[in-house]
């Protein structure tokens, strides 16, 4: 499991590309997808390398019930549903976004390049998603079922757990996509800047209603006026003389309300010590 796990976890944490989504954020489906891959490849090569040496040779895979006895009833089903999962949430997705039915903002970088894992269970607007909350919570369970059922005995092959367990994976897998139909296309901020009294705020799904008019933010409960930016859609608004951060705002579009934003001002630079 090191040997496999240890190197992929690595590559993924310094370049995560292969488990983002087109936004940039670490996508949900595909990590779930990936870890069940790799954990079932993990049992294969252990169940190999097992009847090779102390099982018997070729014979001990051979028969009802040999050590790849529940391989199609139990984890077939449970690497199908979250690739299912998978493939219908690019489709899904990628379709909403092209007839301008979702927004999907790119994903702010990081000093350090990698993604935060918190991305795997957070909606756009960074606040925990009780669906992807439940799927990783679920497969995580059921990783930890099959794995320790393994090790316990490896000589027995593949655990024998109840056919239904697929359902753990299954039917959050299901909740998941029907989650991504169903994602009404609210606008996204996912960066707030303040330069002196204007204050710029960028995402996603700003755009104007059917009858023309812009966006509308709001700042501490207060409703400012916005321009949007005709090359990157961010919207500039001139705040208050009172407004100080931190700030929150929030952005109104086609009737739509956006997560609030949380501006904390600009970063202190760090105290140099005297010497």
């Amino acid at each position: 499991m090191a040997a496999l796990a240890g190197p992929l976890c690595l590559r993924l944490r310094r370049h995560p590309a292969f488990v983002t989504g087109r936004d940039g954020r670490l996508s949900t489906s595909t990590a779930i997808a990936l870890a069940w891959t790799v954990i079932l490849v993990w049992l294969l090569l252990a169940l190999l390398g097992y009847g090779l040496t102390a099982g018997g040779g070729v014979s001990w895979f051979h028969g009802t019930d040999g050590p790849l006895s529940t391989l199609t009833t139990v984890y077939l089903p449970l690497l199908g549903g979250p690739y299912v999962a998978l493939i219908a949430a690019k489709a899904v997705v990628g379709l909403r976004v092209e007839r301008g039915s979702l927004a999907k903002p790119a994903a702010p970088p990081t000093a350090s390049g990698s993604r935060p894992l918190r991305e795997l269970i957070a909606n756009d607007s960074g606040r925990t998603d009780l669906v992807d909350l439940q799927y990783v919570t679920l497969s995580a369970v059921t990783m930890l079922y099959v794995v320790l059922f393994f090790l316990a005995d490896v000589g027995e092959g593949l655990p024998r757990l109840p056919e239904e367990i697929w359902a753990l994976t299954g039917a959050p897998a299901g909740a998941y996509l029907v989650n991504k139909m169903a994602t009404r296309p609210s606008p996204v901020i996912t960066k707030a800047s303040v330069s002196g009294d204007r204050l710029t705020v960028e995402g996603g799904g700003f755009t104007p209603d059917p009858a023309g008019r812009p966006p509308l933010v709001t700042v501490d409960d207060t409703p400012l006026e916005a321009r949007p930016d005709p090359l990157t859609g961010a919207l500039t608004t001139t705040l208050p003389p009172t407004a100080k951060p931190p700030l929150t705002v929030v952005v109104t579009a086609r009737g739509l309300r956006s997560d609030p934003y949380c501006y904390e001002g600009p970063a202190l630079p760090a105290q140099q010590s005297a010497g």
